[in-house]
């Protein structure tokens, strides 16, 4: 059995690399299509959570199940809303370090309807995000508000949202439920966007492979963060290091031609360290049995 610290690390990969397919896949699929097709990435995933699962969930909370099917709904909503970002001309760098701002909507909704605090560490991390926003928000021309922020605020929100609706799902079920209902909710998205959408008239067999390794990468990601809670480790130490898989995409994309300037980089920087501050939660999670296919 693999231990905390490597699912961690596995998830941190994973995110990190969906950032950059995100990026390699360009125009080449709409963002509905992009996010159809992309669950095609998770058939590998659910196939054995199915069959570990699938009959448990009978005796499941139905309340439980429901929190995460929403969850996994509005994350492919996130997910149209980040592709749209890149689509619209957002540079992916930007991008990318804003949406692991996402917390920030986590805890602001924990603090309203949970009642939950802000430790210390929580309330830099805000402050962080905020100058980071800030920064990269300037506009020379004095708009109002960047594009490039603009395209990101609805996948933070979104991310956020769904972040809460784990959150309270893992409450009512195992981990390896809440994985095969979170994931499984992005199929009738699939189908939908897939009946909905037009599609183009010819997809290189480049497209294919980059569309299911984007799917591929990102729910081994929320699968690996699950996992590494079932195992006994501890959410004031995964978070925030799941919350850094920017770390990973930016040299990468970086070698792929992207290029920043001091103020971006200095609100990424900000925002990294915004997103570790957000996620770090000094309370202990009540265990909870059943370790994700």
């Amino acid at each position: 059995m693999l231990t905390w610290p490597i699912w961690t690390l596995i998830a941190l990969v994973s995110w990190g690399l969906w950032g950059v397919l995100s990026k390699l896949l360009g125009e080449a699929l709409s963002p509905e299509m992009g996010q159809a097709l992309s669950t095609l990435g998770l058939v590998p995933l659910l196939v054995p959570l199915a069959i570990h699962e699938g009959r448990t969930l009978r005796k499941a909370s139905p309340r439980g199940i429901a929190l995460a099917l929403a969850g996994g709904l509005i994350t492919c909503l996130g997910n149209v809303t980040y592709y749209a970002a890149l689509h619209r001309g957002g540079a992916a760098a930007t991008v990318v370090a804003l949406s692991a701002l996402a917390p920030i909507v986590t805890l602001s909704m924990a603090l309203m309807l949970l009642r939950e605090r802000l430790n210390r560490m929580q309330i830099a991390g805000a402050t962080c995000a905020l100058v980071a926003l800030a920064l990269l928000n300037i506009q020379p021309d004095g708009a109002l508000l960047s594009p490039v922020v603009a395209y990101a605020i609805p996948p933070i929100l979104l991310f956020g949202l769904s972040g809460f609706l784990q959150k309270i799902a893992t409450q009512h079920l195992t981990a390896s439920q809440a994985a095969l209902c979170y994931l499984g909710a992005f199929i009738p998205v699939a189908l939908w966007y897939g009946l909905r959408e037009p599609w183009p008239a010819a997809i290189a067999p480049r497209s294919w492979i980059l569309v299911a390794s984007l799917g591929f990468f990102l729910g081994l990601g929320n699968l690996a963060v699950i996992a590494a809670f079932g195992v006994g480790g501890k959410a004031s130490v995964i978070s925030p290091l799941s919350n850094l898989y920017p770390v990973i995409s930016l040299p990468l994309l970086l070698l792929l031609g992207e290029r920043i300037g001091p103020r971006e980089w200095t609100g990424i920087a900000l925002a990294l360290v915004g997103a570790v501050g957000l996620g770090w939660d000094t309370s202990t999670p009540p265990s909870k049995d059943g370790d994700p296919a």
